[in-house]
């Protein structure tokens, strides 16, 4: 396990200054940030048309092997971009086609690697794993952004892509030297053989989901903090820009802000030894009545005192989330439901922003803080009172009913 965290660390690093030269790449290639977010939408798309698909093939195919090649592909992906940029052979088209390749394998990868770091601990284990490994992704988010411009300032464009290719080999070379753990579920993907070979199980993971009440209550959960919160990227740039009169350096402030409290929130939720959808729902609740008092800050100081619990409380929700995600189904369907998953939350990604910024619009940077978090507090309030009278009401059975008739 400590192996497989050094080398996400690695992997992680390298995908985000990848991300972070890319749309640096487009901005120099076409001077458009239209072109820029279309870019992040083409890579994204895939997630979003064939990620059961993906799922399904990673509950099928042995898990160690599904994610050494898929992290091969991706470093071939990367060593490609690097010589195209190096050759100056990059024009928009192919680096719209490589994000476009990047996204379909990524479909394979995310689930492959996530279920393959919960192999190497013992099941009791596996949501302290799940919240390393957000810490892992939250350390690396914040090294891969800062390497980005020291490694374009210093070496150039095509020398970010191929480092990040050499991360994604140092992942794969990792990867045969892992072995489950004693009393692990799920060595090796499996489905039952007599299913329709070309739909791969995708019927049956999709109609799995739909079947278990607690992953549809966490969707909804999710589902409604991403739209109306979360987004503080978006939210806290123009709320400090504009009202608080900050300027760059100021959400520079804010955003390490940020940074800081998803690690910290990353370092509780690995002590979680319970998770449950009650849980997500508490943390999502109040994260979202943090973001109301947010909204009404008076002054950038007061922002930023209430934006690190705000990034903490959304960090250990987002832990406990995936943690119940990946243990709540039995060990042969868990990729094919993180498939599904990956196609739901590609909705919210791509639906969140412009929904929120609609929002802006209409009322505000404070009036989307206030009414977003009042909306997912009540939401999540309201939900919880349904499934609370609907477990008091009494069920009569049929012959009960015809006793007392009698």
């Amino acid at each position: 396990m400590r192996w497989w965290s050094v080398a996400n660390f690695v992997s992680n690093a390298g995908t985000w200054m990848q991300l972070t030269v890319q749309n640096l790449l487009v901005l120099q290639i076409t001077g458009s940030a239209a072109a820029t977010g279309l870019s992040m939408s083409v890579q994204a798309a895939p997630a979003l048309l064939i990620s059961v698909f993906g799922g399904a093939a990673v509950d099928r195919w042995p898990r160690r092997l599904t994610a050494a090649v898929s992290q091969a592909l991706l470093g071939t992906v990367a060593f490609v971009t690097a010589l195209m940029v190096a050759l100056d052979r990059l024009d928009l088209t192919a680096l719209m086609v490589l994000a476009a390749v990047t996204g379909v394998i990524a479909t394979v990868d995310g689930p492959a690697c996530s279920l393959l770091g919960n192999d190497l601990v013992p099941h009791e284990d596996v949501p302290s794993a799940i919240g390393v490994g957000a810490l892992v992704h939250q350390a690396g988010r914040l090294t891969g952004a800062a390497l980005a411009g020291v490694t374009v300032g210093f070496l150039g464009t095509a020398a970010a892509y191929a480092a990040n290719g050499l991360s994604f080999l140092f992942v794969a070379a990792v990867i045969p030297f892992l072995r489950p753990a004693r009393g692990a579920a799920g060595r090796t993907g499996t489905v039952k053989e007599d299913g329709p070979p070309d739909t791969m199980g995708v019927r049956e993971g999709l109609a799995f989901f739909v079947r278990r009440p607690r992953l549809l209550a966490l969707a909804g959960v999710t589902g409604v903090s991403a739209v109306f919160g979360r987004n503080y990227q978006l939210t806290l740039a123009v709320l400090v820009t504009g009202p608080l009169a900050g300027g760059a350096g100021s959400f520079g402030t804010v955003s390490t802000v940020l940074a800081v409290g998803g690690i910290v929130g990353a370092v509780l939720g690995a002590r979680l030894r319970r998770p449950s959808v009650r849980v997500v729902g508490a943390l999502a609740a109040a994260g979202g009545l943090l973001q109301v008092v947010a909204g009404m800050s008076p002054s950038l100081a007061v922002l930023l005192v209430m934006v690190l619990p705000m990034a903490v409380v959304e960090s250990v929700s987002d832990t406990a989330g995936t943690a119940v995600l990946q243990t709540d189904p039995p060990a042969h369907m868990r990729g094919r439901v993180l498939g599904v998953w990956g196609s739901i939350g590609t909705v919210w990604g791509l639906g969140g922003p412009p929904a929120l910024g609609l929002l802006m619009e209409l009322a505000g940077a404070r009036g989307a803080l206030v009414a977003g978090g009042l909306i997912i507090a009540g939401t999540i309030g309201a939900g919880h009172l349904l499934r609370e009278r609907g477990a008091t009401v009494p069920r009569v059975s049929p012959v009960a009913n015809l006793e007392t008739a009698a």
